[in-house]
């Protein structure tokens, strides 16, 4: 019997799964990210090959017919002559002789989620994206602009409307539970005085501003935990307002096909629930949780050598 290998290479770690082709699991690894823009290419695909090995083992490598590799940044993988031979490299050095194949973690995700050839796929993590995906390949997309143009419903969003709002309360009153958990987070104290509030916003400002944007999203969770706060709801609103938005953009009128989610803030309550019910209200389709991008990955290879009957995986 065949094999088909699947790889989901993130920012913070690579998984690769190894499926014979009924469809079950023979093997399996874990290393550390494969995003060629956050790690230095040659360390990335080292992790790609690493991975690899760990989940042939015990596998003859000669017999895995397909292979997907699903990854942000594949476009530098794609595009970068330099960047694709260290990823090829990494690819024949685990002994694999069948093409490597790199799509999007967008593909991959919906991938794991649905056995549809077509629908959509929303990301809500640090970022938010929404893409269309069509014959199992991405087609469009709305929004992924990053943190400075975009990222809205995101956690690094959601972090950073949950320190605005803990400002605008300090500025004008009506602080509530998110705006303790924000200042403490932030490791501001209570001030003294008739000016403590104005000292504690001038502070909280000092110590978002001392670390990278990116570092907003450290405040995401304090939203979600403290959501019975009236600013936490109506920033919990906002962002599924505006993910919700983002699939629609993608998706044509009375389309039915499946809506997969994926990323942190899917599974933080409530928010996560709320995103679910109202996806479906608005959309049409069946709202579905990605899982795991490397068995996703690895169904996309086994569709190559068996067509749209390949087994889903076990």
């Amino acid at each position: 019997m065949g094999f088909v290998v699947g790889l989901d290479g993130g920012g913070t770690s690579t998984r690769a799964v190894v499926l014979d082709l009924a469809g079950e699991r023979v093997g399996a690894g874990v290393t550390g990210g494969a995003n060629p823009n956050s790690h230095p290419p040659a360390v990335a695909a080292g992790n790609v090959r690493e991975a690899l090995v760990a989940a042939l083992a015990g596998v003859d490598p000669a017999a895995v017919e397909a292979g997907v590799l699903g990854m942000a940044g594949s476009g530098k993988v794609l595009s970068d002559p330099v960047v694709g031979g260290l990823f090829e490299a990494a690819w024949r050095g685990a002994g694999l002789r069948c093409p490597l194949r790199v799509v999007t973690d967008c593909e991959v995700a919906f991938a794991s989620g649905s056995g549809s050839p077509d629908g959509t796929v929303l990301v809500a993590g640090t970022g938010s994206v929404a893409a269309r995906v069509e014959n199992h390949s991405l087609v469009s997309t709305a929004g992924g602009y990053g943190w400075l143009l975009g990222d809205e419903g995101s956690a690094f969003w959601l972090g950073r409307e949950a320190v605005r709002a803990a400002l605008g309360a300090l500025e004008r009153g009506g602080a509530d539970e998110l705006t303790a958990a924000v200042l403490e987070r932030a490791g501001v104290g209570a001030g003294v005085g008739a000016g403590a509030d104005r000292e504690r916003w001038r502070r909280l400002i000092t110590a978002v501003n001392a670390g990278p944007p990116v570092g907003l999203a450290r405040y995401a969770p304090l939203v979600t935990a403290h959501a019975g706060a009236p600013s936490a709801e109506r920033i919990i609103g906002g962002a599924v307002e505006v993910l919700v938005g983002l699939a629609e953009a993608v998706r044509v009128a009375g389309e039915t096909t499946p809506v997969v989610l994926v990323g942190s803030l899917v599974r933080a309550e409530p928010l996560g629930s709320r995103l679910r019910r109202e996806l479906g209200r608005r959309t049409g389709g069946p709202v579905v949780v990605a899982s795991d991008g490397a068995a996703g990955a690895a169904w996309l290879a086994a569709v190559e050598v068996l067509g749209e009957g390949a087994p889903r995986p076990v």
